[in-house]
C-alpha cells in the first residue's frame, strides 16, 4: 500500500530549496531523524516558511515563565478544539517529551479539563480557549484569575500569541490537509 499524500498542495524537494530553509531541515532531521511534514508543506512558500518559524520559535523557545510544556499544552488544548490532526499529533508528541509524561498529550486532546494538571494549567487552558473563540470577550476578570495563579500581563500575553498563532497554523494546516508523520505517533510514550 502506497504512503497517503503529506499535503494536498504539491511539496518542494529538499534539493530545490533556498540553502537557509534546506538548512534548518536537515538539522530538523539530524535531530530528530525524521523530517516533520509541517517544514516541507510550509517550504513550498520560503518567505512564509521564514516569517512562520521565525514567529514560532520566538513563542515556543523563549525563555519566561510559562515552561516549555505548558506551551506545548496550549497549542494541543486548542489545536484539538479546531480538530487540527496535525498539530495534536505532532505537538502532543513534543508535549510528551517535554513533560516526561506518556499520557500528558492524550488527555488534554480529549478533555483538558479532566487531565492530570494543576489547577494553574487548567486556568492557562481556560484562558487559551477564551482567546481561541471567544477574544473580543477578554477582559479584566480574565487577567485577574489569571494574575491570581501567578501569571504576569506578560505571561498572560504569551498564552495569547502561542493561542493565536496555533489557530492560524490549524486552519493552514486543515486546508492543506497536513498529515502528520508516523513517527510522531510514538514518541514520548515509553
Amino acid at each position: 500500500m502506497s504512503q497517503p499524500a503529506i499535503s494536498r498542495f504539491s511539496v518542494p524537494e529538499l534539493t530545490d530549496l533556498p540553502q537557509d530553509i534546506r538548512g534548518r531541515i536537515l538539522e530538523v532531521q539530524e535531530k530528530s531523524g525524521f523530517v516533520p511534514n509541517v517544514f516541507m508543506i510550509l517550504a513550498r512558500r520560503p518567505d512564509e516558511f521564514r516569517a512562520f518559524f521565525a514567529y514560532h520559535d520566538a513563542l515556543m523557545d523563549k525563555p519566561g515563565n510559562l515552561t516549555k510544556a505548558e506551551r506545548e499544552m496550549i497549542v494541543v488544548g486548542t489545536s484539538s478544539a479546531n480538530q487540527c490532526q496535525y498539530c495534536v499529533v505532532a505537538h502532543g508528541a513534543i508535549l510528551r517529551i517535554r513533560a516526561k509524561d506518556p499520557l500528558i498529550a492524550d488527555q488534554i486532546a480529549v478533555n483538558y479539563r479532566k487531565a492530570d494538571i494543576t489547577d494553574r494549567q487548567k486556568a492557562m487552558l481556560d484562558f487559551a480557549m477564551k482567546v481561541a473563540f471567544e477574544a473580543y470577550a477578554v477582559g479584566d476578570t480574565d487577567f485577574a484569575a489569571l494574575n491570581a495563579h501567578g501569571f504576569s500581563d506578560e505571561d498572560v500575553w504569551d498564552i495569547s500569541a502561542i493561542a493565536a498563532f496555533f489557530g492560524m497554523s490549524n486552519r493552514i494546516a486543515n486546508v492543506v490537509n497536513m498529515r502528520a508523520n508516523d513517527e510522531f505517533y510514538t514518541l514520548g510514550r515509553t
